[in-house]
């Protein structure tokens, strides 16, 4: 299991200590949750800090669009360089557009689906995304509850995706914990984001074991 912890539960006065010590502690990819407060009714962060984030990480950046004018905001964070970028699919009128747009910059495409929208939604996307985001809470806000049905919705596009004979990875953001991470596992995720889990901890590189 791969471990992204999302620095929205992070503490902001020391971001550059936070990171370096989720790097050291093991994560795979540092998440990043970007919002607009239009998409989700919350505001996080925008290129300034992104562009700290960037270096002070000695992993790759996970760059999560909850946002309105994706196309924007793919320009905007493409210059630092990210290992993916997601945007929701259900904000993007022409996802293949904007999937092509995110490889173009040399970034690895994804597409993140809310709680409600099953993953047929993407069934002729699958073979142009490099991975699918699959949200365990409502977006906007940390710290939710785990939502359960996600369990089942993985492993219907885990079979989507073994279906095709494709390379693409699932990732599942929200109410990660090691209580619930074997399941995940099992219904054949590959990366977790949790923030509140690692950052609550004191330990995060224990945090961070547990999960893997």
């Amino acid at each position: 299991m791969k471990v992204a912890p999302s620095i929205l539960s992070a503490d902001f006065g020391k971001l550059d200590e936070e990171i370096k010590h989720i790097c050291d502690g093991g994560c795979d990819l540092v998440h990043v949750d970007v919002m607009d407060g239009h998409f989700v009714p919350n505001m996080t962060i925008g290129p300034v800090v992104v562009k700290a984030v960037a270096k002070a990480a000695t992993k790759p950046l996970d760059i999560h669009l909850m946002v309105e004018n994706n196309t924007f905001f793919v320009e905007l964070f493409a210059p630092f360089k990210p290992e993916y970028i997601s945007f929701h699919i259900e904000e993007e009128k022409h996802p293949h557009r904007l999937i092509q747009k995110i490889r173009s910059y040399g970034i690895k495409p994804a597409i993140v689906l809310n709680p409600h929208t099953p993953p047929s939604a993407i069934e002729y996307l699958l073979e142009d995304l490099d991975m699918v985001l699959l949200m365990s809470v409502n977006p906007g806000f940390g710290g939710q509850k785990f939502i359960d049905s996600v369990l089942e919705k993985a492993k219907v596009l885990r079979a989507m995706i073994e279906a095709k004979n494709l390379d693409v990875l699932i990732e599942v953001d929200g109410g990660v914990n090691d209580k619930n991470v074997k399941e995940l596992a099992i219904a054949g995720v590959d990366i977790v984001v949790a923030g509140n889990y690692v950052f609550s901890a004191s330990s995060y590189e224990n945090a961070i074991k547990s999960l893997k």
